[in-house]
């Protein structure tokens, strides 16, 4: 079985039982003018996964191994949204650079260019900052026999972080690849990878994408 090098310790895992899951690479986060740099935020700190994730997912398809990948936004009359939710983001619906931010269909809700999903590979649509929370990702990955997630995208704190909890409360292993997951906040980036891998992996583990190619090209 191939085995990466990571905290705190070695990940092992089946890799037909293991699937790639590229969490919110969307362009309203992560483009230059859109939503998120509209709060305020560096962009650039989310746009340095993009070299080492498009390596990653090359890789992964060469293998034949599964990808899947989530974009968190809303139905167009926000029926799915909670109000707590919409109250603490009153930007939710209304008209951005890149259509109305965070709802399903408009040009910023969807993947960035270089992360765009090869035919067949599952989106899944989800409405909260974990991919589990009323979407059919459980479904996907029990109808294909996966025991294990690699895990990337962003934010860390936020969705990646919601997520891998999420998993691991099903009995999935996670590995979080360290330059494939970002932040807007180098300190919750940095704060967020010792959470997972703390007390044992209380989490999951945590590592670098060149061990994880390494290990599925031997």
């Amino acid at each position: 079985m191939p085995t990466v090098d990571a905290q705190p310790g070695p990940f092992t895992f089946q890799a037909h039982e293991t699937a790639l899951v590229v969490i919110d690479m969307q362009r309203d986060f992560l483009l230059p003018g859109g939503f998120g740099e509209s709060l305020g935020n560096d962009v650039a700190e989310l746009r340095r996964t993009i070299a080492p994730l498009t390596a990653l997912i090359n890789a992964w398809r060469a293998a034949g191994l599964p990808i899947i990948h989530t974009r968190e936004g809303h139905l167009p009359d926000l029926s799915d949204c909670p109000p707590a939710k919409l109250k603490r983001g009153p930007m939710i619906g209304q008209e951005g650079t890149f259509g109305r931010i965070l709802i399903r269909g408009q040009y910023g809700h969807d993947i960035i260019d270089e992360l765009k999903p090869a035919e067949g590979e599952p989106v899944v649509d989800k409405p909260g900052k974990g991919a589990f929370y009323a979407t059919d990702l459980d479904k996907i990955l029990d109808n294909d026999g996966i025991k294990s997630l690699v895990v990337t995208g962003v934010t860390t704190e936020v969705c990646v972080h919601t997520t891998v909890r999420e998993a691991n409360d099903r009995g999935y292993e996670c590995l979080v690849l360290a330059d494939c997951v970002g932040s807007y906040f180098p300190e919750f980036q940095q704060v967020g990878l010792k959470m997972i891998a703390a007390q044992g992996g209380i989490f999951g583990w945590v590592a670098e994408s060149p061990a994880l190619i390494a290990a599925i090209q031997e």
